[in-house]
């Protein structure tokens, strides 16, 4: 039976990943959070395929760890760049690093983020969980977008989720200061933000061979909310873990998406693992589309001037 195509994300989260046996050697990747989690499996998928891994982290002495795990079982090359994405100084900061190491860079995947369930603030002044998932993302993508041009065909892959469906997306309380905060709705509104300004850097690149696709890595473990205080900790730990998958199917993902020939030119598109599906209608109004973007652009121009 065919479900409605607002509910046809419950019967994809069954169908099988597609994969692909094309290598990436000599590509270079950018990842974000790669110690744990989806990220974790990416690098791994990643790293056997051939890639040279530039991986951004939080904490340093977990990267070597992961760095040292590739090196030993895939013989793979990568180097590692630290930075907290609360901080946007440090965002540029990595993204100029990168930048200036590497001019040709072949994919992008944004894939680091968090859950909140109280009210914080980044030290910029952004609600969280929008400040890392989606301005964090957003300021890096457009920081290396010379040097996606220049190693085109190049891929951007935003890690997204199906809790966009949550809703929570205010042009008008970005930051839930006048709002009760609650933090699936503040998720959702992360999420949505990223798959509306994704589309509309796709849009914009049109004509060059840099796409940009979004996509849900599935129901599955991560360390993802062990932020929070010890009683959602234990929930996430001794229960909800329980009802979810492996990460290493989100990581043979992800490859196909960053490899499979046959998605060369596809872009501005939404995928629950690897098939392609429509976002949740309700949020892919132009008005917020273009709220969105243009926020964003103000937000992160003051570093793409170099005045961080």
């Amino acid at each position: 039976m065919q479900l409605p195509e607002e509910l046809r994300y419950i019967q994809n989260s069954f169908k099988a990943v597609k994969t692909t046996n094309t290598r990436l050697d000599g590509k270079v990747c950018v990842i974000s959070g790669t110690t744990s989690g989806v990220g974790y499996q990416a690098a791994r998928c990643l790293a056997e395929g051939g890639a040279h891994l530039v991986m951004i982290c939080r904490n340093e002495d977990k990267a070597r760890v992961v760095q040292a795990e590739l090196k030993q079982d895939f013989n793979a090359s990568s180097d590692i760049v630290i930075a907290d994405l609360q901080y946007l100084s440090q965002v540029a900061h990595a993204a100029q690093s990168i930048a200036a190491a590497y001019p040709q860079i072949h994919i992008l995947i944004n894939n680091a983020g968090l859950f909140n369930k109280r009210h914080r603030l980044t030290p910029d002044g952004y609600e969280m969980t929008f400040g890392v998932i989606h301005l964090a993302s957003f300021l890096l993508t457009h920081c290396l977008l010379d040097n996606l041009k220049q190693g085109q065909p190049a891929r951007v892959i935003d890690i997204n989720s199906e809790a966009h469906r949550f809703g929570g997306l205010n042009l008008k309380d970005l930051d839930w200061k006048k709002r009760p905060y609650i933090g699936l709705r503040a998720y959702g509104a992360a999420k949505i933000a990223q798959i509306l300004t994704a589309q509309v850097l796709a849009e914009v690149l049109q004509g060059s061979a840099v796409t940009v696709n979004l996509m849900h890595p599935g129901a599955v473990r991560t360390n993802i909310g062990m932020n929070n205080p010890i009683l959602y900790r234990l929930y996430n730990r001794y229960l909800l873990r329980w009802f979810l998958k492996d990460p290493t199917r989100s990581g043979k993902a992800i490859y196909y998406l960053a490899a499979a020939p046959e998605l060369q030119t596809v872009s501005g598109q939404y995928f629950n693992m690897t098939t392609q599906e429509t976002a949740a209608s309700y949020i892919l109004k132009d008005r917020w589309r273009q709220g969105i973007y243009e926020y964003s652009m103000e937000q992160i121009k003051p570093y793409l001037e170099g005045k961080s």
